[in-house]
């Protein structure tokens, strides 16, 4: 039969090429700067380690480059969780400026009960595997003094310990008071952001918790469908003449069990995290962006406490300079990271979405395929006279 739209225009029904046609399309983009890299990093071979005081997660964080700052052109090391923490901690104290990659969430995700389940673990991997791209493609993080030691350094403990001193210059004169300053007003263009952060992130909350209820009501009806299929294969057992046919349905409800249970991890494995991992991203911009603006209320208070003077000064304090250095050093990192972002952003949910239409048209087909299946079982019967 043929299909078109109200319009007239001809629909499509035909599938794609190949299960994976939609994100193959996508991903010849993302190789195509490829050769410009000069820093790649991988994390995988998660590892568990049962130890007297303590079970935890290892993962292998394999490094290949060929910058001069590295000694050497390949490393390979492992890392725990908390050691992930402490680089993005470092980052943070050394790099104020910059839009720091969220980490996934410490606990165990709603609805994991084992956070060492094969399920869990690899969930994490990819949000750790990802955390390191974040920062490797950046400009500025990837060159990071703590950067390059969680790559390399064999013993990471050590450096813990002493503390490093690493600290940029950036990071030794950026120097916050969580109070005595107050803003005036957000120069429109970060206000902007700031209100486009709040909206974004209620959205993304929304969409998750939605997403949630369609997963647990999949696995509700889930449930259902594998106590319904085998009904069909016990009548079948009663009925001689009419056996082949509800063999035929009880097979087919079990492919579409099959279809669906897959449709329900895809859901779960990759469309939360990236929901979840966005949702922590505009966290983590809105903290840059409340750092920001201490910095330039600390400048509007400079600027006050020297206007209030009464004598004459051929130019303006050093330290109010100085300060004025931090709000424009600011205001161009932010920018730049929040450009950064929006295109990263565009980026994965562009595929993000695809992947979901993908995985849905698979579903689809698969049970479809499945029902026409039993339609020539029961048009092959002969009538009984």
């Amino acid at each position: 039969q043929d299909l078109s739209l109200p319009n007239g225009t001809p629909v499509d029904t035909s599938s794609p090429a190949s299960s994976s046609s939609l994100l193959n399309r996508l991903q010849l983009d993302d190789d195509l700067d490829a050769e410009t890299r000069d820093l790649f990093v991988t994390v995988d071979d998660p590892k568990k380690h049962v130890c007297t005081m303590e079970t935890y997660i290892t993962y292998r964080v394999t490094t290949k480059t060929t910058r001069a700052e590295f000694d050497l052109p390949e490393y390979s090391v492992r890392r725990r969780y908390q050691d992930f923490d402490w680089l993005r901690n470092k980052l943070e104290e050394s790099q104020p400026t910059h839009l720091i990659p969220p980490l996934p969430e410490k606990f165990v995700v709603k609805g994991v009960v084992d956070r060492f389940s094969e399920e869990f673990v690899e969930t994490r991997r990819k949000a750790l595997d990802k955390f390191l791209k974040r920062i490797t493609d950046h400009p500025v993080l990837s060159f990071n003094e703590h950067f390059n030691v969680f790559l390399t350094a064999k013993d990471l403990n050590a450096y813990k310990k002493q503390g490093m001193a690493l600290l940029s210059k950036m990071g030794e004169s950026v120097k916050y008071v969580t109070g005595g300053y107050k803003l005036r007003s957000r120069p429109l263009e970060f206000a902007a952001i700031g209100e486009y952060l709040d909206t974004f992130s209620l959205k993304l909350g929304t969409i998750d918790r939605i997403a949630q209820r369609i997963i647990k009501e999949q696995l509700e009806y889930l449930v259902e469908l594998r106590e319904y299929g085998p009904v069909y294969s016990t009548w079948g057992g009663l009925e001689v003449e009419l056996s082949e046919p509800l063999e035929g349905v009880s097979a087919c409800i079990g492919n579409c069990c099959t279809a669906l249970e897959e449709l329900s991890e895809d859901m779960t494995e990759d469309f939360l995290p990236v929901l979840r991992e966005y949702i922590l991203y505009s966290e983590s911009m809105k903290n840059v962006l409340k750092k920001r603006d201490q910095v330039q209320a600390e400048y509007e208070a400079k600027l006050e406490a020297v206007a209030l003077k009464k004598e004459e000064r051929p130019k303006v304090p050093t330290d109010v300079e100085k300060c004025q250095d931090r709000v424009e050093c600011f205001n161009a990192d932010l920018k730049a990271d929040m450009e950064r972002w929006q295109n990263n952003k565009r980026q994965d949910f562009r595929q993000l979405l695809m992947g979901m239409a993908d995985k849905n048209i698979q579903y689809y087909e698969k049970c479809l395929t499945a029902w026409e299946s039993v339609i020539p079982l029961l048009q092959d019967k002969p009538e009984t006279k």
